[in-house]
């Protein structure tokens, strides 16, 4: 026997499985991103993951082997944090898609977001439910219907 809901519960099925599946391709697709930096005069190539975990280093010419062991450190972090930078602005282009408009997908991934600006200072709610936020109580009736009393 079927009720009169069956049909928009099967279409609420149908709209939270085809989120799923779009979720797990967004995971999908944030997994691949990568970032690619090359120093100067090729004398390295660094890739980073989507965390910005270092995943590989070559150092395609010998331009590495006239360096000082600091010129060669500052090169790995500059190049490194250049893949990085990368890697972050190919997963912001993934994200922003499908995040609330006005936040930016660059700050949220640096840290650097403000997402309580997304979030009203003063939320919707029943009036009953203000006062008792407000006042620690609520009146016993205001003409809308019962209300309870607590102190």
């Amino acid at each position: 026997m079927s009720t009169p809901f069956d049909e928009q519960i099967e279409e609420l099925q149908a709209t939270y499985r085809a989120q799923l599946e779009q979720i797990g391709e967004l995971q999908r697709r944030m997994r691949e991103v990568s970032g690619t930096a090359t120093a100067k005069a090729q004398a390295m190539k660094v890739t980073v993951g989507p965390q910005g975990e270092l995943t590989a280093v070559e150092f395609p010419t010998n331009a590495y082997r006239r360096m000082t062991p600091k010129e060669l450190a500052d090169l790995v972090v500059s190049t490194v944090q250049e893949a990085r930078a990368k890697a972050t602005a190919e997963l912001a282009q993934v994200m922003t898609p499908h995040l609330p408009e006005g936040l930016d997908a660059e700050h949220l991934l640096r840290g650097t977001a403000d997402v309580g600006r997304l979030m009203p200072r003063d939320p919707a709610m029943p009036e009953a439910v203000r006062e008792y936020v407000d006042q620690g109580r609520i009146s016993r009736d205001t003409g809308d219907g019962p209300r309870i009393a607590h102190n």
